[in-house]
């Protein structure tokens, strides 16, 4: 991972508005569905959001009257968590670096930020360990990935740099998106994600289409009118556990376990 390109984008990109649009939208009330049906479980727990960014879960969370610390990458994003809310507990951190928080201090771990941005599997390997290490024997770690399938349709297909892509070497002859160092984003299959538990010693409770059709429905959802934007929300809720939705969604919602 590049931290300085990491910083620098981040420092451009409106992440504080990224949800609040309609295919966001889905994205979040898909993801706060599934916390809170594993927030029940738990008797006052202490929630981690790593890679928080400007706080869109940690402040909705913390507003519930949870516990929340978040730790964040991007200074920029973190002064602007820190403005909307005084209730979270928000640090300057990595996720690769945990060694402020002792061994089994948390219930629930959020990562929904730093799969997207750590380049190498060890990177991203060391993270769920990290994680592993502050989260409590029954806790219940949420983590966010970014999908192979849709990076090919979209920017490869759509957008039409497929030739390129193949010529340069960025996409592999199982048209698997090969990210460099300094990218900013690395892309996945399933199998990826189920190799990363495999050696990070986690196990899956289930696994969640996050946004589902939603990211390439971005024009058609914004025309809709609420009543049936309403039903598109019911619809997705019905399918996202769907193993066939998988790999074509643009985020994937991991929820596991020691």
């Amino acid at each position: 991972m590049n931290e300085e390109n990491l910083i620098k984008y981040y420092n451009k990109f409106n992440e504080d508005k990224r949800l609040t649009r309609r295919h966001g939208i889905v994205e979040f009330n898909t993801t706060i569905h599934y916390i809170e049906k594993y927030l029940k479980n738990y008797k006052n727990p202490k929630i981690l959001d790593l890679g928080a960014g400007t706080g869109a879960y940690s402040i909705y969370l913390s507003d519930l009257g949870y516990e929340i610390t978040a730790l964040e990458l991007v200074k920029h994003n973190l002064m602007t968590l820190k403005k909307k809310s005084d209730k979270v507990h928000a640090f300057l951190g990595n996720a690769l670096d945990l060694s402020r928080f002792q061994d089994a201090s948390f219930d629930i771990i959020l990562i929904f930020g730093p799969m997207y941005h750590l380049i190498s599997e060890e990177e991203k390997i060391k993270c769920l360990m990290e994680a592993k290490r502050v989260l409590r024997d029954d806790g219940t770690i949420f983590i966010s990935y970014y999908m192979n399938e849709y990076g090919i349709i979209t920017h490869g297909f759509r957008d039409n740099h497929i030739q390129s892509a193949i010529k340069d070497g960025s996409v592999n002859e199982e048209f698997h998106i090969i990210s460099k160092e300094d990218d900013l984003y690395s892309f996945v299959r399933v199998e990826d994600i189920n190799r990363y538990n495999e050696k990070a010693g986690l196990k899956r409770m289930e696994i969640i289409a996050q946004d589902g059709p939603s990211d390439y429905l971005r024009p058609i959802i914004n025309k809709m009118d609420e009543e049936t934007f309403k039903i598109f929300l019911q619809y997705h809720l019905k399918t996202c556990n769907k193993k066939e939705l998988l790999g074509s969604s643009s985020h994937v919602l991991d929820i596991v376990k020691k």
